[in-house]
């Protein structure tokens, strides 16, 4: 017997079948035991009182099966609630198993664009949602691979260009002239590798590990040590599940834009039964509660110390954040006591 094709279909016939059973079954029960006794009729002799209270049946009535003790309709009632109570339970799990099964795969889709397809079975509802939603991702994955191929081509046809220029800037005679074109040209290239930095990590999807947070910040500290950085790293934690380069690239954007605005920089680690917290701690310029947030739009830069002359682009806090959010955590700003700025990211170990 071939299921019906569409979800309404199926839960009307579902629910249509229990209600003609459901009154079957009461039909039934009547028809057997008899349906409840009416009212006896005024004018009643003493004699014709007991015996209409003993339920006995006029002689030329025929002879029924005695009523059960718990008599009346309580029975068919009974088998009436049951059938309709259990389809209820399989409407309700009909509609929520293909909005289950959706909610499942958008949160693999939003890990992993290679995730595979919806399976598109089911009711036709069903199917048409699957089916749209694996266009989607499709559509969704050609357009990453399309933007990443135009970002192959930017990093090589600017990259050359820019290259000849600097080698060209070494036939000026005017010095003052050249320094000047030598800093443009490097702003652009730093412009230049830092969106691309940006847009790959936007991009870039990395299997989840149990990783050493803390020999990963002890790391990063040596080699800012070996740079002549004065930094230090404070506190144990047990591993984490985690995708390790983009913590490395949360921990070490806010490691250097510490090290370059604050100078002297702390690295705490905290640890607890329901996560890890990483806290930069620096007492530079720090930023104003107003600006907190800003910060953290692509190409946003501050005025005064934190800027480009002093060495970013606006890009460092935003892949910061991204990296936090793809690892299921969250980064905030907040000011160090006596001044200063403290990055704070928080890890869940669920």
């Amino acid at each position: 017997m071939r299921t019906p094709d569409t979800l309404f279909a199926r839960l009307f016939g579902v629910s249509l079948v229990a209600i003609i059973f459901a009154h079957l079954l009461a039909f039934l029960w009547f028809q057997e035991y008899g349906f409840p006794p009416p009212p006896p009729p005024p004018n009643m002799s003493e004699q014709q009182m007991q015996d209409f209270e003993r339920g006995e049946q006029p002689a030329e009535h025929m002879p029924r099966p005695p009523r059960p003790w718990f008599g009346g309709p309580v029975v068919p009632l009974f088998f009436q609630l049951i059938t309709l109570v259990a389809v209820a339970w399989f409407g309700a799990r009909a509609l929520s198993r293909p909005i289950q099964r959706f909610s499942d795969a958008a949160e693999r889709l939003s890990e992993n664009l290679d995730s595979p397809p919806l399976e598109e079975t089911g009711p036709r509802e069903a199917r048409q949602v699957a089916h749209t939603f694996n266009q989607m991702q499709r559509r969704i994955r050609e357009q990453v691979q399309q933007r990443a191929r135009m970002l192959g081509a930017v990093s090589h046809d600017l990259r050359t260009p820019l290259s000849r220029l600097k080698l060209r800037l070494e036939q000026l005679d005017n010095e003052k002239l050249q320094t000047q074109m030598r800093q443009d040209l490097d702003d652009m290239i730093g412009m230049l590798d830092a969106t691309l930095t940006y847009l790959h990590e936007q991009r870039t999807s990395e299997a989840q590990q149990w990783y050493d947070v803390q020999a990963l910040v002890e790391s990063l500290c040596e080699n800012a040590q070996d740079h002549g950085a004065d930094v230090q790293a404070v506190g144990t934690c047990a591993p984490v599940l985690v995708q390790p380069m983009a913590l490395r690239s949360c921990i070490g954007n806010l490691l250097d834009n510490a090290l370059r605005y604050g100078g002297a920089t702390v690295v705490e680690i905290l640890d607890s039964r329901t996560g890890v917290t990483l806290k930069v701690i620096d007492h530079g310029p720090g930023i104003s509660a107003d600006k907190r947030e800003a910060v953290f739009e692509p190409f946003y830069r501050l005025e005064g110390s934190r800027n480009r002359n002093s060495g970013g682009v606006g890009l460092g806090m935003t892949i910061a954040r991204e990296a936090a959010q793809r690892l299921g955590g969250q980064l905030r700003l907040e000011e160090t006591p006596g001044g200063g700025l403290t990055a704070i990211i928080e890890l869940p170990r669920a």
